[in-house]
């Protein structure tokens, strides 16, 4: 998909021990499959049907989406940083896409 674009928020500093927020947003369509065109024919399922996020290589969230999910899904979630490192923000398509994003973080 063409216009897939994921986007991530994280501080760039913490704090050794500090809970950080981090942001996701992913423009995609999110079409449930249910949804008929304007001939009546059935639009084709197409969601992210799955959204995790790794510090370091160590797991911090997995989520499994369903049809139900909006748009563009948008996902915020808190995360405890011991250590400088990065953060790997996966998103599977049902299309086989894998969309990946990642950002650094440095903890003093």
């Amino acid at each position: 998909m063409d216009n897939v674009k994921p986007r991530v928020k994280v501080p760039s500093k913490a704090k050794a021990g500090e809970v950080v927020t981090l942001k996701t947003l992913i423009s995609h369509p999110m079409e449930s499959g249910q949804r008929k065109d304007d001939k009546g024919a059935l639009i084709p399922r197409e969601i992210i049907n799955r959204f995790t996020c790794e510090f370091n290589g160590a797991m911090v969230i997995d989520i499994t989406l369903e049809p139900a999910i909006s748009t563009n899904p948008y996902f915020e979630f808190d995360a405890k940083v011991d250590a400088s490192g990065e953060f790997k923000f996966t998103w599977y398509d049902d299309d086989g896409s894998v969309y990946e994003d990642a950002k650094k973080i440095e903890v003093a």
